[in-house]
């Protein structure tokens, strides 16, 4: 579905990204760790064509990203962002419909808020909470209204952020679970970044380690244990000596 040959990316003197070559598998969930600052959000924003790549090709079930068309490129892709970000001028449900009440893929207000709500069924949220104001709600809450509206126009690819940042073990496993079970019904695609070693291993079907601008590694999430490389190992051990040297 998505494959990355060569991929560069500098901000002046910073090279961010310094040659990716990745491949994610339709219908799989690929997850990318690695350290603050290796470029992980750059890679998603080039990938969605937010930020222009200087050199390599970037292509989505074939086709060359920066030769889409935008809007129905863009159509394709739903994403869960890491503080949610909601519109707190928005109602709830307003929120979840963003996308369908307003673009090429507008629908009827009534038609629009009827899906936002069975979205917000799917993520456990009822239909009491449609009407409220994101600040009205819990971080947790925010968060799955987040995910429900990721899902909302029914995307092929679903790229989360962070997913469970900010959240306390329980709920970020209520999340895990959500991302899970919703990537594997809707048969999408899913990328994810994050640090949380516990959902890489909830919500993986494969894992790639960026470090330094290249992926060092990558695997089935059932050999991450395993794998002998000196950086993965590490990383999801969370050591400060290693190969991987740390901000003093």
């Amino acid at each position: 579905m998505i494959e990355l040959s060569g991929v560069t990316k500098s901000f002046g003197q910073n090279h961010v990204l310094r040659g990716i070559d990745l491949k994610v598998d339709s219908n799989s969930s690929m997850v990318i760790i690695g350290g603050s600052g290796t470029g992980k959000s750059v890679l998603l924003k080039c990938i969605l064509g937010l930020v222009h790549p200087d050199g390599g090709r970037i292509l989505l079930d074939g086709q060359d990203v920066e030769q889409a068309e935008r809007d129905s490129f863009l159509a394709r892709f739903g994403m869960l962002f890491q503080g949610g970000a909601l519109f707190d001028s928005l109602r709830v449900w307003e929120n979840v419909a963003f996308r369908l009440l307003r673009g090429a893929q507008k629908r009827p207000r009534d038609e629009a808020r009827a899906i936002a709500l069975e979205k917000l069924r799917r993520v456990g949220l009822g239909p009491q909470v449609a009407d409220l104001y994101p600040a009205e709600l819990s971080g947790g809450m925010q968060k799955r209204v987040g995910l429900a509206r990721a899902i909302a126009a029914e995307p092929e690819v679903i790229f989360f952020d962070e997913p469970t940042a900010g959240l306390d073990p329980i709920m970020a496993g209520v999340i895990n679970d959500l991302i899970r079970e919703i990537v594997t019904e809707m048969g999408a695609t899913a990328m994810t970044i994050t640090h949380d070693m516990t959902s890489v291993r909830a919500i993986a079907d494969h894992v790639a380690m960026l470090h330094r601008g290249k992926i060092r590694w990558t695997g089935p999430v059932a050999e991450l244990d395993t794998t002998p490389d000196p950086y993965v190992q590490q990383f999801i051990h969370g050591r400060a000596e290693g190969p991987i040297e740390a901000l003093r």
